[in-house]
C-alpha cells in the first residue's frame, strides 16, 4: 500500500534533537510561580514559510499545528513517561471493527457544530476524504486511500460528482468504512488530517487552505504566507466535550518564515511579547551553545524521550551488496558512537544508539542486538565476514547519497571514515532535497549503493516503522524503501500485522519482523535522535510524551 507523504526527519536533523539539560519531557516549566490558565495570546515562532491548513494536504501529527483547527474521528493520549493510546475525537469511541477487520463503524457525537454553528455530520468527514483523492488537493497522507480504493481508482467527487461507494453514512452521525482488506491500524488511520470533516460541497476552490472551515477549538482569522497567520477562538468548541485539547490561548499568534538563529536569540533573551512564545522548530547546535549559556534558557528548554530513528540504507539489488553477509559486515564497520558526536558534538546530546527498526514508545517494541559491538564499531569482525563473503581486500567505488543541508555531509563524513577503517571505501555524493527524492525514492534501480536519512512515523504503531521501509511495494514511484528490499516472505508477514485486529497480539508479529529483516541486513540503524525545543518563561505545560517527539500543542498555554 502506498503511504503517500510521510513525515519524514531530516538525518542532519538529529545535531538538532538534542538532550542538553536535566529540563527533559516531564518537566512543566511554570513562570514567574503561576499555572497556565486560560487566556492570553501565544506566540508561535516557526522557520518555515508556510502552514497548510487544508487537512487533505497536510501530513500535520495529531498534537502539532492542524490540531488546533481541525478535529478528526479520533485522536491520542500523549503524556510523558507513559504510551501513547488512541481515544475517541469526533467519535463516540475508536471505532468498530467486524467482518474481521474490513469493515469499521463509527458514530459522531451529539451536539458537534463548526465555527460557523453549523452541525457536524457523518457526510463531512465522507467529503473530507473524497476531497483528499482529487489530484488538485492530494500531498496529504495517504494511509486510508489504498484501503478504500484499491489501485487509487477513485479521483474524488469533483469530477461528475462521483461519490467513495466504499464510505457509507446511513445517518447523520454514522460513517461506515468498507475497507479493501482487512487493517488493525484504521483506528489510528482515522486520527490522521484527512479524517477532519469538510461541510459538503466546500472546499472545491484551490484555496481552501486559506479560510478552512475549523471544528477544532480555534479559526483561522487571518494568514499571510511567508509572514503570519492569527488564530482566534472557535465560540462553538467546548472544553467540557472535547477532553484532548486544552486549548488555553485565547488567540494564537504565528510568526512565519523566521531565522532560527533570531528564534534563538529571542527566546534566550526572553524579553516583551517573546516570553509568551514557543520556538516550533528543533534547536541547533549553534542554538544550544548559547542555551548552555543561559540558565534561564536551560530552565526552558523541553527534550523529548527520543525520536526518529537515523539509520543507513544499503541497496540489496547493487553489486556486493546483494550478499547478506557483505551486508552484514556494515553492522560492525559503522562507528556509532562518532556519527552521534558528527550529530551533536556529543553521545550524550544526540540521542541512543539504536540497534532496532522499531523506534521507543510503540507497543509490541523489543528490545535488542543482533549484531553485538561497542559503540565504535568491530572493524576486524566487519573484515572478517567481508572476507568470507570472498572480499578479502574490503570493498571500493560505493557511493553514499545524502543530502546537503542540516549537517548531512558531516554526518556522512563520520560514516565514510568508520566504514575506512574496515577497508570499505566511499565517495559521498551530496544532493539537494528535490534531487534525493527523485533519483532515491522516485526511480526504481537506485545508481546508489548507499543512502543516509531517517525515518519519523506518523502514527503510534510498528507498522508505520516497517512497511514503508521495507515492503516491496515502497521501491521507487516516491516510495521510502531505500534500501531496495523485496523480500515476498517479509511481504505477507507485513500483510499478516496489518490485519490482526487485537494491538497485542499484532505487536508481536511487528516485533518478530523487526529481526527478520535486520537479519537481512538492509539497513544499520544508527540513532534514536531527541528533538528538543525552547519556550519564554510564560509558556508552561510544554510536555513532550512518549510518541512523538514532538511538543503537545493542545496543551500548552500562558501562564496566568
Amino acid at each position: 500500500m502506498k503511504r503517500g507523504h510521510w513525515l519524514r526527519l531530516a538525518a542532519g536533523t538529529s545535531a538538532a534533537v538534542l538532550l542538553l539539560t536535566a529540563c527533559g519531557a516531564n518537566d512543566t516549566p511554570a513562570g514567574q510561580g503561576g499555572t497556565v490558565k486560560p487566556g492570553g495570546n501565544l506566540v508561535l515562532l516557526d522557520d518555515a514559510p508556510s502552514i497548510t491548513w487544508d487537512p487533505a494536504k497536510s501530513s500535520n501529527l495529531v498534537v502539532t499545528t492542524l490540531g488546533l483547527i481541525h478535529r478528526r474521528l479520533t485522536s491520542w493520549d500523549v503524556a510523558p513517561g507513559k504510551d501513547t493510546t488512541i481515544v475517541p475525537d469526533l467519535a463516540t469511541d475508536t471505532g468498530r471493527p467486524s467482518d474481521g477487520g474490513k469493515t469499521w463503524t463509527f458514530t459522531l457525537k451529539d451536539g458537534l457544530k463548526y465555527a460557523d454553528g453549523t452541525p457536524i455530520k457523518s457526510e463531512d468527514v465522507k467529503w473530507g476524504l473524497e476531497r483528499s483523492f482529487a489530484p488538485a488537493f492530494s500531498g496529504g497522507l495517504a494511509y486510508h486511500k489504498d484501503l478504500l480504493s484499491p489501485g487509487l481508482a477513485y479521483k474524488g467527487p469533483f469530477d461528475g460528482g462521483k461519490e467513495l461507494d466504499t464510505i457509507q453514512t446511513p445517518d447523520a452521525k454514522t460513517i461506515v468504512f468498507h475497507l479493501a482488506r482487512a487493517y488493525g491500524d484504521f483506528n489510528w488511520v482515522a486520527s490522521t488530517p484527512a479524517f477532519s470533516p469538510v461541510p459538503k460541497g466546500k472546499g472545491a476552490e484551490a484555496n481552501y487552505n486559506d479560510h478552512p472551515v475549523a471544528s477544532g477549538p480555534y479559526q483561522l482569522q487571518s494568514y499571510e504566507r511567508g509572514k503570519s497567520a492569527k488564530l482566534v477562538r472557535n465560540p462553538n468548541w467546548s472544553r467540557d466535550e472535547d477532553t484532548t485539547r486544552k486549548a488555553y490561548a485565547d488567540t494564537i499568534d504565528f510568526e512565519l518564515g523566521q531565522d532560527t538563529s533570531v528564534i534563538s536569540k529571542r527566546l534566550i533573551d526572553d524579553t516583551g511579547k517573546d516570553r509568551d512564545a514557543f520556538g516550533m522548530s528543533f534547536a541547533s547546535p549553534a542554538q544550544l551553545a548559547q542555551i548552555q549559556g543561559s540558565p534561564s534558557a536551560k530552565a526552558r528548554l523541553v527534550t523529548s524521550e527520543s525520536g526518529a530513528l537515523s539509520y543507513l540504507s544499503l541497496n540489496t539489488q547493487r553489486g556486493k551488496l546483494v550478499d547478506p553477509k557483505v551486508r552484514q559486515a556494515f553492522q560492525y564497520a559503522v562507528d556509532k558512537a562518532a556519527y552521534q558526536v558528527a550529530s551533536a558534538g556529543n553521545a550524550q546530546l544526540a540521542g541512543d544508539v539504536a540497534t532496532t527498526l522499531i523506534t521507543p514508545g510503540l507497543q509490541g517494541r523489543e528490545q535488542y542486538d543482533l549484531y553485538p559491538a561497542p559503540p565504535s564499531g568491530d572493524p576486524a569482525k566487519a573484515k572478517q565476514l567481508l572476507a568470507e563473503a570472498g572480499l578479502p581486500n574490503g570493498l571500493d567505488g560505493l557511493v553514499l547519497a545524502t543530502h546537503n543541508e542540516n549537517g548531512y555531509p558531516e554526518k556522512a563524513a563520520a560514516i565514510q571514515a568508520s566504514l575506512a577503517r574496515a577497508g570499505i571505501k566511499v565517495t559521498i555524493k551530496p544532493l539537494d532535497e528535490d534531487t534525493y527524492t527523485s533519483e532515491v525514492d522516485t526511480k526504481g534501480l537506485s545508481d546508489y549503493d548507499l543512502t543516509l536519512t531517517s525515518w519519523q512515523p506518523d502514527i503510534p504503531s510498528a507498522n508505520a516503522n516497517i512497511q514503508p521501509l521495507f515492503q516491496s511495494t515502497e521501491i521507487g514511484n516516491g516510495g521510502y524503501n531505500e534500501s531496495r528490499y523485496s523480500n515476498p516472505d517479509v511481504d505477507r508477514l507485513i500483510a499478516e500485522a496489518q490485519a490482526t485486529i487485537d494491538p497485542a497480539e499484532a505487536g508481536k508479529k511487528w516485533a518478530a519482523l523487526d529481526k527478520k529483516i535486520l537479519a537481512d541486513s538492509p539497513v544499520v540503524p544508527l540513532l534514536y535522535n531527541r528533538n528538543s525545543f525552547l519556550h519564554g518563561s510564560q509558556v508552561g505545560d510544554v510536555r513532550i510524551g512518549r510518541f512523538p517527539a514532538y511538543v503537545d500543542y493542545r496543551q500548552f498555554g500562558i501562564v496566568q
